[in-house]
């Protein structure tokens, strides 16, 4: 084990057959091929509670791409059916793959899916995952928060149940009374490209399997996951496959291709059931193993109870009073996604596979992985920060042994690879904001260090990391120009092919981290960053009063009309004009004034129709199909650009007008299975409906400022951990709201009169409660420009 992390030495490797001694001894599974009393036989609902609250079907369909099988919070495991869509689950599909390990909730292309495992009856004659899936019915599927049940209609009805640990996946076949029921473990097919496998039958109970693989939206760096599977009783026969040939009595596949084993039992004796427990290491088979030794022990009954209480707790840290049943559904769904990821990426040892391909053991804080920063740095990051500070300073301090061990910061990477994906420089608010939170105590500097450089820099041509790929001209010009025709030098994507977007991406990243050189002491730096965060002006065109992108000679370049998409990633410049939260009064001066911005907000959000029909506005006026990006002059609710819009109206001094679209836009979110706007994005889009339902939203990414809106719900209690807010709790109240009575009158905050239309971080933490009055109509509340937060620099 080299570049071992923050000290400490190592311990020797343990060979697996050893680990697994180690296994056998601890009793995983115990061996038993009793079958447990129907009395014992759980539901896995759980009382009237809030995990009872929680549809995990929502947003499996309309590319929502959510998930709906079994994880605990930040696990490693996500273990869910496979029907064929890009992502995993499709709600209009009809027919299951097998039950893959991994598994990203919302993301927009395949990754994940790694070692599909599925029941079947027969002689084994198929190999290809699409060739021998089972037709299945919604009427005859459940899931709750920790576990999922389907009964298959092919293959004499097969009843499949899943739960999960942090780092294990349980399964419970129910087969019909025959000497061939089978579970195949396919290593060769997953949701991303599978370039390499191996699986190997250790024994009469045992089968290991590793994959390789690449991809995600385009070509990317490899990762491996090492995989075990532990039966509750011996096979009576097994073999392999490889591509279309099948090796009966086989203990072993390895290379490219289409690979993968099966085991066969016999369920004509009285038991029916069989179990199995999947633990997966992204070190080595031996963590794999020790992670099976450590978290494989128990019932199926028992772990999911154990995954049921663990979701009680985390849903617990917000109680919420009044509103509808349907409006808490979908309220609780939506933080049980947010509290989906990041995924931890250490063994149960402390190890991790590091960012230079060597192993590292974690030492003082815990390991995660998979970031997709260009979605999660405007909402999730901010509500995990509440929720779950302990993780969440984890992850932030798992970022920076990214740069540590890699050389670089990442844009959106997927277990120890840097995929590329999106533009701009996320990390750089992600990380800013968790120093604003309060997250990163004894590790200020470190962490500045490693985002000045990040923020002054390129990456080294031989690096695997874009970074601010457009840094050079930004520094000597103010803006990334807009090269459409520029070859990609690295697989991902490129921020000059989106330079109007990435100009203003830099820029608000550059807000944040002035904020904090200033709060450190590097005022020459704070200065610096101050006045390189009003570079979005360098693209702003007096012409058509719009950012516009620009080519390298500096002039503006492409349609002049800003509905097009031109130089904006994923969005058009009307989408994009808003993203200025660090100098909200320059912005409104550019665009005339504060009239002349309340009448272009208006349009943007068809105002005078929502004021009248605010869902049919939403639904009819807005909402395009999940990835109709471009050509449109109108709010989308479905991405991330301008998620922050609704609440430019704060700046603006009519607050009742951002209450208006944000209960608008919440009327997106439902308990259905389309019940998410676009893809959910690893819990950005769920934690923006959170935060907006609460009545506070993260204004300012990066920072620690949030702006208000009337709560949707009657009382909002926030349990809050001592160790990061010694007030143990924050309550945000609006008694008698509802969809007619939900203007502000007027907000107090700690009992005092609040004139300001936002709060701090500070606010929350020392306990302040935050009581909104409301009424049918707007008051004078928020009118004043002073209660903008204060511009950058």
């Amino acid at each position: 084990m080299a570049g071992i992390e923050r000290g400490g030495r190592a311990p020797g490797r343990v060979p697996l057959r050893a680990a697994m001694t180690g296994v056998l001894l601890a009793g995983t599974l115990g061996g038993s091929t009793a079958a447990p009393a129907a009395a014992e036989r759980m539901e896995h609902t759980g009382p009237a509670a809030l995990t009872s609250l929680v549809n995990p079907f929502i947003g499996t369909r309309n590319e929502g791409n959510t998930f709906p099988g079994a994880a605990v919070p930040f696990g490693m495991v996500q273990l869910s059916p496979d029907t064929g869509h890009t992502t995993g689950y499709d709600w209009d599909d009809s027919r299951i793959r097998g039950f893959s390990a991994v598994h990203l909730a919302g993301v927009g292309c395949a990754i994940g899916g790694d070692l599909p495992i599925m029941p079947t009856t027969g002689d084994i004659a198929r190999t290809d995952n699409a060739a021998y899936a089972a037709a299945f019915s919604h009427d005859r599927e459940t899931a709750s928060p920790g576990y999922y049940k389907v009964q298959l209609a092919d293959y004499g009805g097969i009843t499949a149940e899943l739960t999960a640990t942090r780092r294990t996946g349980r399964q419970r076949y129910t087969f019909p009374a025959t000497d061939k029921a089978n579970v195949l473990l396919n290593a060769g097919q997953a949701l991303h490209r599978v370039t390499e496998s191996r699986v190997r039958v250790l024994d009469d109970r045992t089968v290991a399997a590793t994959v390789t693989g690449s991809g995600f939206c385009q070509e990317s760096g490899p990762y491996t996951v090492h995989t075990i599977t532990r039966f509750d009783r011996p096979f009576t026969s097994h073999g392999t496959w490889n591509g279309d040939r099948v090796s009966a009595g086989s203990g072993s596949s390895v290379g490219a291709g289409r690979r993968g084993a099966y085991v066969r039992f016999d369920t004509t004796r009285g038991d029916r059931d069989v179990e199995a427990v999947t633990a997966i290491s992204y070190v080595d088979p031996d963590g794999a193993a020790r992670n099976l030794a450590a978290e494989g022990r128990g019932s199926f009954d028992e772990t999911a109870e154990a995954a049921r209480r663990a979701w009680e707790r985390r849903l617990g840290r917000i109680r919420v009073r009044g509103g509808s049943e349907q409006r808490r559904r979908t309220f609780y769904s939506a933080l049980y996604r947010a509290l989906l990821h990041p995924n931890v990426g250490q063994d149960t040892d402390g190890r991790y596979t590091g960012w230079d391909r060597k192993m590292h053991r974690a030492r003082g804080f815990t390991y995660y992985q998979n970031w997709s920063l260009w979605d999660t740095y405007r909402t999730q990051a901010q509500l995990l920060a509440l929720l779950a500070p302990q993780e969440s300073r984890d992850m932030a301090l798992s970022l920076l042994t990214v740069d540590e061990q890699g050389g670089w910061l990442p844009k959106w990477a997927y277990a120890t690879a840097e995929t590329n994906i999106m533009t701009g420089d996320p990390v750089t608010p992600f990380l800013t904001g968790a120093y604003r939170q309060g997250l990163l105590a004894g590790h200020e500097e470190e962490t500045y260090r490693v985002l000045r450089k990040n923020a002054d820099g390129v990456p080294p041509a031989d690096s695997p990391y874009v970074g601010r790929e457009g840094n050079r001209q930004y520094l000597e010009h103010g803006y990334v120009p807009h090269l459409p025709g520029r070859p990609k030098d690295k697989p991902g994507d490129s921020d000059f092919h989106h330079g109007a977007s990435a100009t203003l991406e830099y820029a608000l990243a550059d807000a944040g981290l002035a904020e904090m050189a200033r709060e450190l002491g590097h005022r020459d730096d704070a200065e610096r960053y101050a006045a390189r965060a009003r570079n979005y002006r360098r693209i702003f065109d007096p012409a058509t009063g719009f950012f516009r992108a620009r080519d390298a000679q500096g002039a503006f370049t492409e349609s002049p009309d800003p509905a097009q998409g031109t130089g904006f990633h994923e969005g058009t410049s009307w989408q994009y004009m808003w993203l200025v939260p660090q100098d909200m009064p320059g912005l409104i001066s550019l665009i005339g004034g504060r009239e002349a911005t309340e009448r272009r907000l208006d349009s943007f959000f068809a105002y005078e129709r929502l004021r009248k029909d605010p869902e049919g506005t939403a639904r009819e006026v807005w909402v395009a199909g999940p990835y109709d990006y471009y050509n449109a002059d109108k709010y989308n609710p479905q991405n991330e650009p301008d998620l922050i819009a609704p609440y430019t109206y704060l700046s603006t001094g009519h607050p009742g007008k951002t209450t208006d679209v944000v209960h608008a836009a919440l009327t997106l979110f439902t308990d259905a299975p389309d019940g998410v706007t676009g893809n959910d994005d690893l819990g950005t889009m769920s934690s923006w409906m959170v935060l907006s339902s609460m009545g506070v939203f993260p204004v300012f990414p990066g920072t620690d400022v949030w702006g208000l809106s009337t709560p949707v719900f009657e009382q909002v209690d926030v349990a809050l951990d001592r160790r990061w807010y010694p007030s143990g709790r924050f309550r945000i109240s609006a008694p008698g709201t509802n969809s007619t009575r939900r203007h502000v009158r007027s907000v107090t905050l700690g009992g005092r009169d609040l004139a300001k239309t936002w709060i701090t971080t500070e606010d929350i933490r020392a306990g302040r409660n935050l009581a909104f009055r409301v009424g049918a109509e707007p008051s004078g509340w928020g009118t004043g420009p002073q209660d903008a937060p204060p511009p950058t620099g």
